[in-house]
């Protein structure tokens, strides 16, 4: 195994580059079941580096980094493509669209919202019944969904057809610490998995997993994890950071997770229970290499550890996360230190990782 100083000299960094590649990626378009464009993307650049590149019949990437040692460990690490966004279901007179969400998006985000509809990018915009012409109980109520439409237009109304997929039209910018951007759930964890797949460690067989339809179900996931079999399961994804002040002054308890602190290490989520000895293992390099890290605090959501620990006899998982403010909304703002951290944690992990660890009693 490296010595400590070894492995901090060999932490890759998070360089103009990379936030390049993040930018490219946040501001394509993915939604679930559409992740096409993003899909693109990783593929262009993992191939160097690559010993073999698959994408299944539901379009996961799936990448292995063969080891150059006898008898290695087979770690798969998962981040998923796609993103929330929308679907048309039906066209009114003048370039108007009824539509549904795909995944979890807060209806209250929506309205003024400017997207982009279809493999040709049309511009609309999400709308409703201004103020104007609202009551007072209106004002005071959700709108509901079958009252918002997509506004195309009349130019954009014959670009554009029931089923296609829309998204926000959000650019992606860096403000000097902080990162802005659409679908950064998860398109920080996909870059991070691509610099990790550059510098895989020699000792460990990396099967990469950049999944499909998290959002709507875990999907793509399930068939990943069957397809390689690992021997343990890290999940890299973008969690909420639910620190904003309490409007009431009273204490904020329930932050989940805060910016500026760490990637965010699961215990436990609505859909799993991450493996003691992996989360020892996070919090043990932690700790040796005074890199920071954060508790995401134990509730709902999830990731696609939900479907990888219960493919064949069990995958034992963790999920770490870039924590994030504005989760499913029209832009997202996440901190470079934190993604840096994130990266910096799981590479210095694989590199102390050994047979040992899942020999290790369930403690």
């Amino acid at each position: 195994m490296a010595s400590n100083d070894e492995i901090r000299a060999q932490i890759p960094q998070i360089g103009p580059d990379q936030i390049a590649l993040l930018e490219r990626l946040s501001n394509a378009v993915g939604v679930s079941g559409e992740e096409n464009e993003v899909r693109a993307i990783v593929l262009e650049a993992v191939k160097p580096f690559a010993d073999e590149v698959k994408v299944d019949a539901l379009g996961n990437v799936l990448v292995t980094r063969k080891a150059k040692t006898a008898n290695p460990v087979r770690v798969m690490i998962a981040a998923h493509m796609d993103e929330i966004g929308f679907m048309l279901i039906n066209k009114d007179d003048g370039g108007l669209f009824s539509f549904e969400k795909i995944g979890g998006i807060d209806v209250r985000q929506l309205v003024g919202k400017t997207v982009l509809v279809g493999k040709k990018r049309v511009p609309g915009v999400i709308g409703a019944r201004p103020i104007h012409f609202t009551t007072p109980d209106e004002r005071r109520s959700l709108i509901p969904m079958d009252q918002l439409r997509i506004d195309l237009g009349p130019g954009g109304a014959d670009l554009a057809r029931v089923g296609d997929r829309a998204t926000f039209a959000t650019r992606f910018k860096q403000a000097g610490p902080s990162l802005m951007g659409k679908a950064l759930d998860d398109r920080l964890g996909v870059a991070t998995l691509i610099e990790l797949v550059k510098h895989a460690p020699e000792h460990v067989e990396l099967l990469a997993a950049f999944t499909v339809q998290e959002e709507i179900g875990l999907r793509g996931a399930r068939v990943a994890a069957y397809a390689f079999h690992p021997d343990l399961a890290v999940v890299i994804d973008s969690t909420p950071a639910n620190d904003l002040p309490v409007w009431d002054g009273s204490e904020n308890a329930r932050y989940n997770t805060r910016l500026d602190a760490g990637p965010a290490i699961y215990v436990a989520d609505g859909a799993t229970l991450s493996d003691p000895r992996l989360l020892r293992w996070l919090f043990e390099t932690g700790d040796t290499l005074g890199i920071p890290y954060q508790l995401r605090q134990p509730g709902g959501g999830g990731t696609d550890a939900g479907a990888i620990h219960r493919v064949r006899d069990g995958v034992p998982s963790v999920s770490i996360s870039v924590p994030g403010r504005y989760a499913h909304t029209a832009i997202g703002l996440a901190r470079l230190s934190d993604w840096q951290n994130t990266l910096a944690l799981v590479f210095a992990a694989l590199m102390r990782l050994d047979d040992r660890l899942l020999a290790d009693e369930r403690r």
